[in-house]
């Protein structure tokens, strides 16, 4: 999950009509009882919370925890559950038919690796480890959602989809998410779940490509061999450059070398040196352009470094490792509205959060409604060994989303969907 910022008041960007069919919504009697099984489920749903995340499941790893969370599903009486090829674990609860395809979604992965200890320890309220809010809160999230329906029986027009992808952290590249929608093409809108706060909306995606590069050349001795080409050099000379390229602050673009590796010893001409960067845009066109000037300092370190000894035995190795598309969408979009909607019927001022990097970008590049929305709860040091989470009142986030769900596929005799069908 990516850094955010405020980008708008979402009070005054909530239309006429969505207010009008969250007014319906929220006199329903049965909807009332949604929200009130939600808030007193909220003790039940942090217990998940920590099962859920004492299952370790670091990117590409996520087996075990899928196939978990693929019997908790199935137990909420999901239809066709199952667990993809690339691991992906969903199920349908159906609707009454001819509605929107809604999807609900978090993400098994975590961003630590397997012999991380990731039992839970409790203190002053907090519930502390590694995982517990990134994703764990969203994947309870899901599940506690999935006994709200049930418990309040309610029947909506559409379908909705309820599961979790893999490959969302990191090099994971959104490959989960990218594979899912590679093989579900009648998808009508898209909620990923995030640890948040039930005010915040996040409806644009930060686009990133990713590139591990390595300079080898001969090596040798740092005395004797000199005059020798050094691998470290040419990733010395590339490194320089690129921190002095400039990006525009409108579309916000960025760059960053975030590893770097190389070299023997203090006495000995390095043969390979190699580091990982990482190029953001919110503009596709602005990112592709920042790509192109970052490939040709990569390339033009090495013929630098071997002009400098009259030598060609730098070679560089360029290789794209991770490729997040960007993506854009109106606030005016329906998926955005019923979120902005269900924020104010709780009694929240909405706000629409600035671009992230969320299992979101992928269906908003493809043209697809989608938001990424917080499960509720106090969370804090995400992606740290620090981790800790903070269940009180955390019930608000979770109603939030279920209203937004419901008023974008629909409610038998209460209301319409907001959601419009995929034409295709």
């Amino acid at each position: 999950m990516g850094n955010r910022m405020v980008t708008g008041n979402g009070l005054k960007l909530i239309s006429k009509q969505t207010k009008t069919v969250y007014e319906v919504l929220t006199k329903d009697l049965k909807i009332k009882a949604g929200l009130d099984f939600l808030e007193r489920d909220n003790e039940y749903t942090t217990l998940e919370q920590i099962a859920i995340t004492e299952i370790p499941a670091p990117t590409f790893q996520e087996l075990e925890r899928g196939l978990d969370y693929k019997k908790r599903l199935i137990e909420y009486e999901l239809q066709n559950v199952e667990v993809d090829n690339h691991g992906n674990v969903f199920g349908i609860r159906p609707g009454i038919g001819n509605g929107p395809k809604l999807v609900v979604s978090a993400h098994l992965d975590t961003v630590f690796p397997k012999d991380t200890d990731v039992k839970v320890k409790e203190q002053d309220g907090r519930i502390h480890a590694p995982g517990i809010a990134d994703d764990g809160r969203g994947l309870s999230s899901v599940l506690t959602l999935l006994r709200a329906f049930g418990e309040a029986d309610i029947h909506t027009t559409g379908d909705i989809i309820f599961g979790a992808t893999v490959g969302e952290e990191g090099l994971g590249d959104l490959n989960g998410v990218k594979a899912f929608f590679e093989n579900n093409r009648e998808i009508d809108g898209f909620i990923s779940i995030e640890p948040g706060s039930p005010d915040r909306i996040t409806y644009l995606g930060t686009g990133s490509r990713r590139y591990s590069v390595t300079y080898t050349g001969p090596g040798g001795h740092s005395f004797g061999d000199f005059g020798k080409p050094s691998a470290i050099h040419a990733l010395g000379r590339a490194i320089s450059r690129i921190s002095e390229l400039e990006t525009p602050k409108n579309p916000k673009t960025t760059f960053n070398v975030g590893k770097i590796n190389g070299g023997t010893s203090v006495n000995t001409i390095a043969a390979s040196a190699g580091m990982v960067i990482d190029l953001r845009s919110v503009s596709s066109d602005t990112l592709t352009e920042l790509e192109e000037k970052v490939v040709d300092v990569l390339k033009s370190a090495a013929e630098d470094e071997n002009r400098r000894w009259e030598t060609n035995e730098i070679q560089v190795d360029i290789k794209l490792v991770g490729d997040r598309p960007a993506g854009t969408q109106s606030e005016e979009s329906m998926i955005v509205q019923a979120a902005l909607a269900s924020a104010d019927a709780l009694g929240f001022a909405p706000v629409l959060d600035g671009p992230s990097s969320t299992d979101s970008n992928v269906p908003i590049s493809l043209g697809i409604p989608a938001i990424t929305l917080g499960g509720g709860g106090v969370f804090g040091g995400c992606h740290t060994l620090c981790e800790f989470y903070d269940p009180t009142d955390a019930f608000y986030g979770v109603q939030k989303i279920f209203l937004t769900i419901l008023g974008l596929v629909g409610v038998e005799n209460v209301s319409e969907p907001l959601l419009t069908k995929n034409k295709n």
